[in-house]
């Protein structure tokens, strides 16, 4: 067992056995290189990537090959879920290296210094596919680092100094946070569109949420139906593919072809709370039930597989099991046929299995037809397939669940947990769920018990009853918002003092002299640069969503500095908006905040009276992406820990709401009509 046996990552304990001297990142690994004048081999990668495992198995595990690494090199493994500020730097040296190519595993040479000189990607450990072998890698970096040291010490200094220069602000000025940027996103957005199969581009092809949720909310701003019908068009193809898991509910990670039929399959944490909370703002939007349906079946999928006993969520499942990518999810004919008997029929025609299969012999099923025309074909009703179907995916489910299993990433990260627990939070209101409102707040308090320092500081990774790790800039935004919409549920004074406690600390210690973000915090280890992550990558940009923080918190308190800083952040990405829109989505949506303003919602009543209840269903059911809601029980005859509610009192002992801009309120009202008036000219 090498080092890495004691540590928590799950990824990083794949590696513990490996014939490999692994260090984990730290003093240990980087003094041991400069004493002994050797480069360091960092390998970088995550728990749930088939070409890890692949390359894992092809080098790591093999004994030459392994030997040939601990005598010239001196070895480093990161999980980038843990560490994505390292992550991050060295994707970017590598895709400086490699015309703009880079993935996992990212395998990146360095100085004893950490500087980088030479890296790329996965590497075979015998020549193919017009790659080097692994091991003439190895011996043409030994060469040029002992016999060619001035060249690589001037390669090192040279993308050294271009990674300092990408870590600063682009600028532009806060005026240009308009309509205009807005109107010509969308056009660039939609000139991407594939009418045919949804989603954007071609293969690969993901799901990109936060994109998605750009044309939603312009949608409501605007009415613009092609907005929509972007949107809704690629939440049905994507849901109907074999991306998402039809028996099981949830997605896997994105479709190597364009038409969402074959998955990558792992599934990952982050995809899902945002898809929920996409397909959940689908419904609000459209009223169709598929698109209800599919987000809970994903929240279902989450709380019954990807949540701890303590209430955190998990952070992935992998793509293999028992070796072979994709076992556990595909099915052959004869297997439904055994499986099912006189019902293979509807199961066969629904999800468009055939005896060939459609990936290496086998189905991976997907649904071809809309339900009226399979229950046409089938001579059902359409109540009469989906009662089938239900019974038949309760089947092959228990039927599935005694596979082997995936491995699955126990580690559960601030980030992402944050994504989950705002979606949650949001479909319990929206969906009067008891069950997602329980799961919530025992999510919330997970994150507050477990994931805060006694210096209310955030951390980023918890595992095996320990947090550790300083949280990153993405930690905070994510758990913001989250605990924003947990106030939202429960009027709970507590989450919302939290979300500002932590907003307040983002500004302190992330704050970048341009009046940008960096992704790390003014104390954290110091790197070879201070990253800045400023477009949306699977997660959305940590800048771009402490920026909407920020903008809904101003309109809960009238702080100017909160509003200050979301337009000086938002204000950097001018140009890169208007140009490559698709990457700075989540931007877009905090510009959406600025241009369509903020309604800010004020109701006084006791939420446990229908009449208030009533009130409150007017308000947060419906899809208002623009609209904060502050309640108190009983009036409020002074200044209170939200200032939106100072002063705030019933009229005529009837439940009350003020609907106000930038805290200049219209009069105020008592009844659902009044308020939805209201909301519709304040939008």
């Amino acid at each position: 067992m090498n080092r890495l046996q004691h540590e928590t990552s799950p990824y990083l304990l794949q590696h513990a056995d490996n014939p490999v001297d692994w260090y984990p990142w730290g003093e240990e690994a980087l003094a041991l290189a400069k004493a002994e004048d050797k480069p360091i081999l960092l390998s970088v990668g995550y728990s749930a990537c088939h070409w890890c495992h692949v390359m894992a198995h092809e080098s790591f595990e093999h004994e030459p090959t392994a030997k040939m690494m601990n005598d010239l090199f001196v070895n480093i493994k990161v999980d980038r879920e843990e560490r994505p500020d390292i992550d991050d730097i060295y994707m970017q040296a590598v895709q400086a290296m490699s015309n703009g190519r880079g993935g996992w595993p990212m395998t990146v040479f360095l100085l004893p210094d950490a500087r980088p000189f030479y890296g790329g990607t996965y590497f075979p450990l015998e020549a193919r596919y017009g790659m080097p072998s692994f091991r003439d890698v190895l011996n043409g970096v030994i060469e040029a680092y002992r016999n060619r040291r001035p060249e690589v010490e001037q390669a090192a200094g040279q993308l050294t100094q271009a990674l300092q220069r990408e870590s600063l602000g682009i600028g532009g000025p806060v005026d240009d946070l308009n309509a205009d940027l807005l109107n010509t996103a969308l056009e660039r957005v939609g000139q991407n569109f594939d009418s045919t199969h949804g989603g954007f581009g071609g293969a690969p092809k993901f799901p990109q949420p936060m994109n998605l949720e750009f044309l939603l909310r312009t949608y409501a701003r605007t009415n613009d139906p092609r907005a929509l019908e972007m949107v809704t068009f690629t939440l049905k193809k994507m849901a109907q593919g074999g991306m998402y898991d039809q028996i099981g509910g949830g997605f896997h990670r994105y479709s190597v072809d364009a038409i969402w039929l074959v998955p990558h399959f792992e599934k990952m944490l982050y995809d899902n709370a945002q898809l929920s909370r996409l397909y959940l703002h689908a419904w609000q939007v459209t009223n169709d039930p598929f698109f209800k349906r599919i987000a809970e079946e994903i929240y279902d999928y989450v709380l019954r597989e990807m949540t701890s006993a303590e209430g955190g969520f998990f952070s992935a499942t992998d793509a293999d099991s028992e070796g072979v990518e994709g076992k556990f999810f595909v099915w052959t004919k004869n297997e439904l046929q055994e499986l099912l008997g006189d019902d293979v029929e509807v199961a066969v025609e629904y999800w468009g299995v055939s005896a060939s299969g459609n990936f290496e012999g086998q189905s991976i099923l997907y649904v071809p037809n809309d339900d009226a025309v399979a229950a046409q074909r089938l001579g059902l009703t359409v109540d009469e397939l989906h009662e089938k179907l239900a019974a038949i995916k309760d089947k092959l489910y228990a039927a599935r669940a005694q596979r082997v299993h995936p491995g699955l990433d126990d580690k559960i990260l601030a980030s992402w947990n944050g994504l989950m627990l705002a979606s949650l939070a949001e479909a319990a209101r929206v969906l009067n769920r008891d069950d997602y409102r329980e799961a919530a707040l025992r999510s919330a308090n997970f994150i507050a018990d477990k994931l805060v320092s006694a210096e209310g500081r955030l951390l980023r990774s918890y595992k095996d009853g320990a947090a550790r790790i300083n949280g990153y800039l993405e930690d905070y935004a994510n758990v913001i918002d989250a605990y924003l919409e947990v106030y939202a549920l429960t009027f709970d004074e507590r989450w919302f003092v939290a979300a500002r406690r932590l907003a307040e600390i983002a500004l302190a210690r992330f704050r970048a002299q341009d009046g940008g973000f960096h992704d790390t915090s003014d104390d954290h280890e110091q790197l070879i640069t201070r990253p800045r992550s400023l477009q949306d990558n699977a997660v959305p940009s940590g800048s771009s969503m402490i920026a909407r923080d920020l903008i809904r918190l101003a309109a809960y308190t009238g702080d100017p500095d909160f509003d200050d800083a979301a337009r000086k952040t938002l204000s950097q990405l001018n140009a890169v908006m208007r140009e490559y829109p698709q990457a700075f989505g989540e931007a877009l949506n905090a510009v959406d905040m600025l241009v369509a303003g903020v309604a800010e919602v004020a109701i006084v009543g006791d939420p446990a009276e229908s009449n208030t209840r009533e009130l409150l269903d007017v308000v947060q059911r419906p899809y208002r992406p623009n609209v904060i809601t502050a309640l108190a029980a009983a009036n409020v005859e002074g200044e209170t820990t939200i200032p939106l509610l100072n002063y705030r009192v019933m009229r005529g002992g009837q439940p009350t709401v003020y609907v106000c801009r930038n805290f200049a309120c219209k009069m105020p009202v008592t009844t659902a009509g009044e308020v939805e008036t209201l909301l519709l000219n304040a939008n």
